[in-house]
């Protein structure tokens, strides 16, 4: 099982505008190539890429259309105050994501 680990809605340290361009960047890459994923977890600041409109959600749905299941993180959805406003997958819970984690033969975060 591999699983894309996604705890920002950016990559790297810096700029912000910077590490939001170059995590669209890398989601784009992910589904260009032949990188099988059965899951994503969206945790922290990473909800706001499945809330919010752009390349990144783009990303996302057209990982999921391939099977991935995507979730994000529910006590985050309610911290940021966007439970209402998901777009893509479904809320996960932390034992959920734990166990992914634990299980996964490999884990990809940017």
């Amino acid at each position: 099982m591999q699983v894309l680990y996604l705890n920002s809605d950016q990559m790297g340290a810096g700029d912000p505008e910077l590490g939001r361009k170059l995590l669209q960047g890398f989601l784009k890459k992910i589904v260009d190539s032949e990188i099988s994923l059965d899951f994503v977890v969206c945790v922290n600041s990473g909800v706001f890429l499945t809330t919010a409109d752009g390349e990144a959600l783009k990303s996302l749905r057209t990982l999921e259309s391939r099977g991935a299941k995507v979730a994000s993180c529910g006590t985050c959805l309610d911290h940021y105050g966007r439970r209402a406003a998901l777009r893509v997958g479904v809320v996960g819970a932390m034992a959920e994501t734990v166990e992914l984690l634990a299980s996964a033969a490999r884990v990809i975060r940017p």
